[in-house]
């Protein structure tokens, strides 16, 4: 098939299942491809093409989203029945299950797009919600650089996306704050480096603070040499 959508999607060839709306069963599927706009999958049952339907979308285990998609195509394809099925509003929450589930079928597929096209997938770098990435909880301890008093603190992420960080220490880091950072990996001597801002600031109990770093650039290269750990 000549594909001429200018998103890239993601080709994951990874089974799971669908639940249509009012049905008692879930079905077996395979999806081809999928990005945050929709997806290629093979399906044993039968969809009528050009109309809206609500499914679960069971992705792996404890792992589902509730979605509208729209019919927009069936095939034969080797004698099985292959749609291509859009999302009609697809939420941000969700849009972080089908990265990670991207992320764990195929992490290459995520790679090779690079930062620019992940963030064309997700509707754009003006997002009021830059959380769109799926965050992990990692625990690694950092070195913060604060470039507007020169001083360096001790701090421990407790998430990471690739577009932020979360981070807690001793001492109070207003917002707004531009830092360097480095992460501690254990698999190698060279720390990871990034920098950003520190997008909001709060007192986490009688001497702790929490920060939320809002990195300069997405760093998918970094998020998956930290997931490796």
């Amino acid at each position: 098939m000549q594909d001429r959508r200018k998103i890239q999607r993601w080709q994951v060839n990874k089974k799971a299942k669908i639940k249509l709306d009012g049905a008692f069963s879930e079905a077996a599927c395979l999806i081809k491809d999928i990005n945050f706009k929709g997806m290629q999958v093979i399906l044993n049952i039968k969809l009528d093409p050009d109309r809206y339907i609500k499914l679960d979308l069971i992705l792996s285990e404890g792992v589902s989203l509730k979605v509208e998609v729209w019919v927009a195509w069936h095939k034969q394809i080797e004698g099985r029945n292959t749609y291509g099925l859009y999302f009609t509003d697809l939420m941000d929450p969700d849009r972080g299950k089908i990265y990670k589930f991207v992320y764990d079928s195929a992490p290459m597929e995520i790679l090779k797009g690079g930062e620019s096209e992940l963030l064309k997938n997700a509707g754009g770098e003006n997002m009021e919600d830059h959380r769109i990435f799926q965050r992990f909880n990692v625990s690694l301890p950092a070195t913060l650089l604060n470039l507007d008093s020169g001083l360096e603190l001790s701090a421990e992420t407790t998430d990471i996306s690739a577009k932020g960080i979360g981070l807690a220490l001793k001492q109070e880091v207003k917002a707004h704050t531009p830092l360097e950072a480095w992460l501690h990996t254990p698999d190698t001597e060279e720390p990871f480096y990034t920098r950003g801002l520190a997008a909001w600031s709060r007192q986490d109990g009688p001497t702790g603070y929490r920060i939320g770093m809002d990195l300069e650039r997405a760093d998918l290269m970094g998020l998956s040499r930290i997931l490796r750990v």
